[in-house]
């Protein structure tokens, strides 16, 4: 089987398909994999600003985001955006892409495979494992954290409690709220 195809099974891009898979090395001689994503052929782009469709103005220059680590080797999808001419904004815009929020190099998928691991290990360890940043994993571990958040569900919380342990020399302490 193909890697397109497994791509394909375990991580569907709606209005985009998988293209050519190629491995690369980079200056340190370390190899990665480069799997090139294209807009389907009749797919119109969606507007970042306001998220409906509209006619695709033009591309912008290729832009790699870093995916989850595949055969253990660091993975990058590359894609060129499309400008949007959107009618409802009065303006031209960049697409939005269902895998990366904003400008962001990670892909969504990464940012849970890394917030993920965030549990395990230490961020600067989970850092330099996966090859990026420590704040690159901070961002991860927080839009996990608000996506937690914001689907909380507080019925039925009836009393909360509120304790207090010494942490460190010096009247260092920890407020623990549960």
């Amino acid at each position: 089987m193909e890697l397109r195809a497994v791509l394909n099974r375990v991580h569907k891009l709606a209005g985009f398909v998988y293209g050519a898979c190629r491995l690369r090395r980079d200056k340190r001689g370390d190899s990665y994999l480069e799997i090139d994503v294209r807009s389907r052929a009749n797919g119109r782009p969606v507007c970042s600003g306001c998220g409906r469709r509209g006619p695709g103005y033009d591309h912008l220059s290729t832009r790699s985001y870093q995916f989850v680590p595949l055969l253990g080797l660091p993975t990058f999808l590359v894609h060129a955006k499309r400008r949007v001419d959107c009618p409802r904004c009065a303006k031209v815009t960049v697409e939005q892409v269902p895998w990366a929020d904003g400008k962001q190099r990670s892909t969504k998928a990464f940012n849970w495979f890394l917030a993920n691991w965030a549990k395990r290990l230490s961020w600067q360890d989970t850092a330099r494992i996966f090859g990026t940043s420590w704040d690159t994993v901070h961002r991860a571990v927080a839009m996990a954290v608000d996506w937690g958040r914001a689907r909380v569900c507080l019925d039925g919380v009836t009393a909360i409690g509120v304790d207090e342990i010494a942490w460190q020399a010096g009247h260092k302490n920890l407020t623990w709220v549960y």
